[in-house]
């Protein structure tokens, strides 16, 4: 087993006895709606991971809404999971991967590579005749353990320092109106890093939920970050979640390398002295 980026509900259905899920729906307006969806259905076996405390760490009001946790701790999780060193990791969510690719980065920033998303999350398994249920998993443990990150990370720091020196590129995963300034329903300043460019992670996927062919994502990402190479792309977006469906779309459209901005909007603009732009434009 070897799934490093998506998997189908038909794959995930032969496995899914030898491989650990997570259920990581949310509600970033009701932080009690991934848990009331999970207690009333889930697939067979998946474990919750709520994204606002087991996949972030504590907040202090300067580092975003969405802080990375500390790599220890989210490696304790995953091991009370149940997840083994060399074991299938699947994430999923109901809403096209916004919240699933947040694990993905977040495994991969530990150094677990076999770690994919479900294809169309739990509408799709379902459409697919796949059961659900109510019942919890028994308590397990795994012998998961830290190895060499996958994941490249840029701080606000150099992300600050190098502004506007045309070394890094960033891609904004919010919606257009969030991104333009024109609306912000979440943070207490609107706008987007200066020379950001905009990719709403919805781009990534198709009417049905399921992302895009591979060969349709690299013609659009190759015009949009240009003569960029990979290792110079930045990804952001309001707390550092759906930047990371941006980071999954370019793996799976084979351009390999670019970073997570962690702290993404809501860290930039917590501090009134870092630069703001709006409008459509960088």
């Amino acid at each position: 087993m070897n799934w490093t980026k998506l998997i189908s509900p038909e794959e995930l259905a032969t496995i899914i006895d030898r491989c650990v899920v997570i259920d990581c729906r949310h509600n970033l307006l009701d932080p009690d709606d991934g848990p009331s969806a999970y207690a009333a259905q889930h697939l067979p076996g998946a474990r919750f991971l709520h994204q606002d405390t087991d996949l972030a760490g504590p907040k202090n009001g300067r580092n975003g809404r969405h802080p990375l946790p500390e790599r220890e701790q989210l490696a304790a999780r995953l091991r009370a999971a149940g997840l083994n060193r060399d074991q299938q990791l699947v994430a999923y969510d109901d809403h096209g991967g916004m919240y699933a690719g947040r694990l993905w980065w977040l495994a991969r920033w530990l150094g677990h590579q076999q770690v994919a998303v479900l294809d169309g999350g739990m509408s799709a398994w379902k459409k697919a005749g796949f059961p659900t249920t109510a019942e919890l998993p028994s308590p397990t443990g795994g012998d998961f353990n830290i190895g060499d990150s996958l994941a490249p990370l840029v701080t606000v720091e150099r992300l600050n320092a190098q502004l506007g020196s045309g070394e890094l590129l960033v891609v904004d995963a919010r919606a257009r109106e969030r991104y333009a300034g024109q609306s912000e329903p979440i943070d207490p300043v609107a706008g987007h890093i200066p020379g950001a460019l905009n990719r709403p992670f919805q781009s990534n996927l198709r009417p049905d939920g399921r992302f895009k062919p591979a060969e349709v994502l690299r013609r659009e990402f190759e015009q949009l970050i240009g003569h960029h190479t990979p290792s110079a792309i930045v990804h952001s977006c309001g707390s550092g979640v759906t930047a990371c469906h941006n980071l999954l779309a370019m793996e799976l459209a084979g351009i390999s390398g670019s970073a997570l901005y962690g702290g993404s909007w809501s860290e930039w603009c917590a501090d009134p002295a870092r630069p703001v732009a709006t409008g459509d434009t960088p």
